[in-house]
């Protein structure tokens, strides 16, 4: 019996009703002391024996609580040394990525020939190369005569042409960019505030919060309601809420995403009201919604408790930055995280080909 679940719901609803842990121990001894023998046993014997007897099998569940702690603490420490492997696996993955690239960049560098100006050791341009190619055009003699019959005014008038066509390929790229920030701030949304407790309300119905790991439904009852006065059924992909004096179903709908059934459960507090709590199947994502058809919220309004990001293991906490960033971006009208990556990805192929035109390329 260390293990059954069968009387749960009983002890629920003494627990519920006593409201305290040692008025709830008081009703488990009275029941032995007034319709049992086990304080004296079938022969009077001392009470030193129904004493030994609390004892011993206190002493089991403790044992069963401390084996049931050291194996979460061993998963989560496995947990955590797997993202780390896996975070540092993916770090030397991006070196030898960043170092392959720059061997790349290397070489087309070099086989474009000296009219390339590189950059230097210290960040700036490395003329060198340059100055000693122009220094031998100088020196070298034409092949062919100078055609003198071309105006200087001609040769001005190209120079400016040049120029001239340059400069909207510039401003066009810059209008682009303008234009796909503007873009995407219209379409996150209005500058509404984020939902309370990161849920929302169905009207008659419930109010519900959530974390990560976690969602709670709260719907007010009649007064003095207690848990046998309710038909709650909790599915892995359904829900179900019912007054069984009343025939009244408050809740009778599939769940937007599932859940673990084994870890979620239902109360009844202060006897007016009835707490659900879900614990979520996936919990690296936000719900719009609990049931499918209700109200949902904008999920991109987020904001996670940061009290709570140290209870995170490693992957899950990167995971709850990046969403706060990426949302803290979106609100300012900024690029986000991936947007950023996309853009630098960019910019340095652009200056891996200078000779290409990027004035019309745009990211999504």
């Amino acid at each position: 019996f260390t293990n059954d679940e069968r009387f749960d719901g009983l002890y629920l609803n003494v627990a519920n009703t006593t409201r305290g842990i040692e008025p709830l121990l008081d009703t488990v001894f009275s029941f032995l002391r007034r319709k049992t023998d086990f304080f004296h046993g079938p022969n009077g014997q001392d009470p030193d024996a129904a004493i030994a007897k609390v004892n011993e099998v206190l002493d089991k569940h403790v044992k069963l609580y401390q084996a049931e702690m050291n194996k979460k603490q061993k998963a989560k420490e496995a947990q955590e040394a797997k993202a780390k492997a896996k975070k540092q696996k993916a770090e030397k993955k991006k070196q030898e990525k960043a170092k392959k690239a720059a061997v790349e960049a290397s070489k087309q560098s070099k086989s474009e020939g000296d009219g390339v100006i590189e950059l230097g050791e210290d960040g700036g341009f490395d003329i060198s190369n340059a100055t000693t190619s122009t220094s031998e055009s100088a020196s070298t003699p034409p092949s062919q005569p100078q055609d003198d019959s071309i105006p200087s005014e001609s040769k001005t008038v190209s120079k400016n042409n040049t120029t001239s066509n340059i400069e909207p390929k510039e401003k066009k790229e810059v209008e682009n960019v303008s234009q796909d920030k503007k873009d995407t701030k219209d379409k996150d949304g209005d500058d509404s505030p984020p939902p309370v407790g990161n849920g929302g309300t169905v009207d008659g119905k419930y109010v519900w919060t959530q974390t990560l790991s976690e969602l709670t439904v709260t719907s007010p009852l009649p007064e003095n309601t207690r848990g046998r006065d309710l038909n709650v059924s909790i599915k892995k992909k359904h829900l179900k809420i019912g007054l069984k004096s009343s025939n009244q179903i408050i809740v009778d709908a599939p769940l937007t995403k599932q859940i673990i059934v084994d870890d979620s459960f239902w109360t009844v507090e202060d006897g007016n009201r009835l707490v659900v709590s879900l614990q979520k199947m996936n919990q690296m994502e936000w719900w719009d919604a609990v049931c499918a058809g209700d109200p949902t919220i904008d999920v991109t309004k987020v904001q996670p408790e940061n009290s709570k990001l140290d209870d995170l293991d490693g992957e899950t906490r990167q995971t709850v930055e990046k969403m706060m960033f990426d949302q803290r971006q979106k609100a300012m009208g900024m690029p986000t995280s991936d947007e950023q990556r996309k853009f630098e990805m960019l910019e340095k192929f652009k200056k891996s080909h200078p000779e290409m035109d990027f004035s019309n390329a745009k990211i999504s």
